[in-house]
């Protein structure tokens, strides 16, 4: 087993069929996993249903209630890390990230060029596409803020759509990451950099989603600007190594 794609959901039955397909039928052969936080229009059902065509590649991890983006991802983490997955990617299901780029970010770190590959909206050959002037200041802004804050040198800390090697996800401490938002994304790309592990930004375009709801809200992004300051203090006394 090589390559997981982890996909949280919480009422994402518009999309998910779709970006199933699509992810499965890259070359190279993907597994995907789903983390579904119990979405109450079904989303789970459709995956469950779906999978029985693609037996030992498609999987469902069902959890109760709604726990958050980054505790779904850290589920995932877990659960790859048992299957001795070697490369573990983070996707959203809106199609907001092309499953194309997911063959880049693998290379990247394949070919050992990173240890730690982001799909980046803000280096050359990176943008966005469908976003309102407010929303791409705001995330600008944070990467910006970001940088400025932990010093570390990667010019899109909050972006979603990575690939890690194992071993970066085994050197860390899962149970010492703290938050589930926006700043999850932040922390553990900190992590991995605090850690010494290399990190590539690989640019790709980011398009909004065009069906269902953004999970974008205000305490969301209230955690991406008091995370990142209490990022800082908190992981100066914080050892992220795994035991």
């Amino acid at each position: 087993m090589d390559k997981l794609v982890i996909i949280p959901t919480y009422n994402e039955k518009e999309n998910i069929i779709a970006i199933l397909q699509a992810v499965l039928s890259l070359p190279g052969e993907f597994h995907v996993l789903v983390v579904d936080d119990s979405s109450p229009d079904q989303t789970a059902d459709l995956v469950r249903e779906f999978s029985l065509s693609f037996p030992g590649r498609l999987f469902l991890e069902e959890r109760k209630g709604k726990g958050g983006l980054g505790t779904a991802y850290i589920h995932g983490f877990k659960w790859a890390l048992k299957r001795n997955y070697a490369f573990l990617f983070e996707m959203d299901a809106d199609f907001s990230h092309n499953p194309n780029d997911l063959i880049r970010l693998y290379q990247a770190c394949a070919q050992g060029q990173a240890d730690l590959a982001v799909g980046s909206r803000y280096v050359k050959g990176g943008g966005v596409i469908n976003w309102p002037f407010s929303r791409i200041l705001l995330s600008k802004g944070a990467s910006l803020y970001t940088r400025l804050l932990t010093k570390m040198r990667v010019m899109d800390p909050t972006a979603g759509f990575v690939c890690y090697r194992s071993a970066v996800l085994a050197g860390i401490n899962l149970d010492r990451i703290r938050f589930v938002g926006y700043a999850f994304q932040i922390e553990m790309k900190y992590a991995a950099w605090q850690l010494g592990f290399k990190i590539k930004e690989v640019p790709i375009i980011f398009q909004d989603r065009t069906r269902g709801s953004s999970k974008m809200n205000k305490g969301i992004i209230k955690e991406g600007v008091l995370g990142v300051w209490r990022l800082r203090n908190y992981a100066s006394s914080t050892d992220y190594r795994s035991a």
